[in-house]
């Protein structure tokens, strides 16, 4: 009840007409610039701390959680319209919801994602107030071989559900790796594979990873089939999502803050495992196995809703612990030291009206960012009725601003092209994008978790397994491994039947028996 009656004050602070309208500015600067690929939220909020300064600091954390949520919904926008996630969050978004655009349902996709933003925000916001201290707990008690064994089952399930075979998912993986080990060593400070160039020491942004893999590589394959044929313009559907949509997508947006808030509240890669997994989930759950690749809904709304739970979660062990799990909670973290502000144990007791004021204030944000989003559907899905020559210009356009925009070095654009150029390459082989681009994103942390638990072991491998969480997550990557297997053989004892023999057909001597 305690918690209840500060979240009522909470409300009573993010209600006043000038924190609502900063929460309303927070939400729309954060769909801008989340539509922007290459300008996420970090570098929004990173942008804005000089600017807000002179701001009340409630006013200006409600803003910050404006665009924090405005930021991942823009994301996924882009990444549903155009197959350009605006930050990494988004990138599962692109894997169902560019098809179902493609196939005239981009309406649709972008309803799925507004609802499901909502419904995991809100869903994440009450576990927020309620869990906090026993998601704090929780989180301290993860030591670095838990750490490893979550992302390892990242890594085995997205290449394990994504591409042709196998084989092209865990070729891909490895692409992404690669170019996650790109840098200096963070344990040694030796350079690894920069081939000397000094601009390669920082390593390779996310983000231009991700935009060089799906804008450029898309760009570039479209422009090369745009010489066989003149594309239709494609067209855009209905702006609301019906009966069958709705029964196809409920349990996915109640499902995904189950997996989201949980991984948003560690430090295990922010949104991005969440949404991979909330995808895995949705695909072995699915009826509809045939359309997953070619625009399942199930597969915007789950990931999606995980996305929103998962930024909820972020802010428990931020705002409890001090821990920042993303780069917009350490950009966070920056503007509270910015105020003179410690988060903290203490923070609750301290800075009852800014924290509780902050928490409310995400209950607005999400209905701001519903009314004004959905909505927008149909004027988003337009941007489908550009002719193709033109659209893609602008992504290719839009994309190298974003790029540039993250370390403003010229260099930072010739690395997008290259990217550019091996998505191309993969989509003429067959390789599935995505795990390139987990490997990019949790290689480089799971080697740092890696190293970590085999010092605390003295190098023995068993430091890998000495804790119950970490054996628990093995056993279901074991499990997600060998349940192909497992399935071919029931379905071949079940069409053998009972009673047959081998599945081997009559020999040349053999008599046919009667017919039935």
């Amino acid at each position: 009840m305690n918690a209840l009656d500060s979240l009522l004050d909470g409300f009573g602070t993010a209600l006043s007409p000038l924190n609502l309208l900063w929460a309303a500015l927070g939400v729309l600067l954060g769909t801008a610039i989340g539509v922007l690929p290459g300008i996420g939220p970090a570098m929004a909020v990173a942008l804005l701390l000089p600017v807000t300064y002179g701001l009340d600091p409630v006013a200006a954390f409600i803003m910050f959680a404006g665009i924090y949520y405005g930021a991942m919904f823009g994301g996924s926008t882009t990444s549903i319209l155009l197959n350009t996630p605006g930050e990494s969050a988004a990138v599962v978004a692109a894997m169902e919801g560019n098809p179902m655009a493609k196939a005239g349902r981009g309406a649709q996709a972008l309803a799925a994602a507004a609802v499901g933003h909502f419904a995991g925000g809100m869903i994440g916001t009450v576990l927020l107030v309620a869990l906090a201290p026993t998601v704090a707990d929780l989180a301290v008690d993860i030591g670095a071989p838990d750490y490893f064994a979550i992302m390892v089952l990242a890594f085995i399930a997205v290449t394990s559900v994504l591409g042709s075979s196998r084989v092209r998912g865990l070729a891909s993986l490895l692409i992404g790796l690669t170019i996650g080990l790109v840098g200096l060593d963070q344990m040694t400070g030796q350079q690894r594979l920069t081939f000397g160039f000094l601009q390669l020491a920082d390593g390779i942004d996310v983000v231009i990873v991700a935009v060089g893999l799906f804008a450029i590589g898309e760009a570039l394959w479209v422009a090369a089939h745009l010489r066989r044929g003149a594309a239709e313009p494609i067209p855009v559907g209905r702006p609301w999502l019906g009966r069958a949509d709705l029964r196809r997508t409920w349990k996915a947006w109640l499902r995904g803050p189950l997996i989201g808030f949980p991984f948003g509240a560690i430090p295990a890669g922010g949104a991005e495992i969440p949404t991979f997994l909330s995808y895995v989930t949705e695909k072995r759950l699915s009826r509809h196995r045939d359309e997953w690749g070619k625009g399942a809904i199930e597969g915007v709304a789950g990931p999606e809703s995980a996305a929103s739970a998962s930024a909820a979660g972020t802010l428990v062990s931020m705002l409890t612990l001090g821990l920042p799990t993303t780069a917009v909670a350490a950009v966070m973290l920056a503007a509270f030291q910015q105020y003179g502000i410690q988060p903290g144990p203490l923070l609750f007791e301290r800075e009852p009206d800014l924290v509780w004021g902050l928490i409310a204030s995400l209950f607005v944000g999400m209905v701001l960012l519903l009314a004004l989003n959905l909505p927008l559907a149909p004027l988003w899905a337009r941007l489908l009725r550009v002719p193709r020559p033109y659209l893609y210009a602008g992504i290719l356009f839009f994309a190298a601003v974003g790029a540039y925009a993250v370390g403003g070095e010229v260099v930072d654009l010739v690395i997008l092209l290259i990217i550019g150029l091996v998505g191309f390459g993969m989509r003429r082989y067959g390789l599935p994008v995505l795990p390139a681009v987990i490997g990019v994103i949790l290689g480089p942390a799971a080697e740092q978790q890696l190293r970590r638990a085999l010092q605390i072991s003295d190098g023995s491998v068993t430091g890998l397994v000495n804790t119950p969480f970490a054996v628990t997550v093995y056993a279901v990557i074991v499990l997600l491994l060998a349940w192909p297997l497992l399935r071919r053989g029931a379905g071949r004892v079940r069409r053998r039947g009972p009673g047959r023999g081998s599945e081997s057909g009559p020999g040349p001597g053999s008599v046919p028996g009667p017919r039935s």
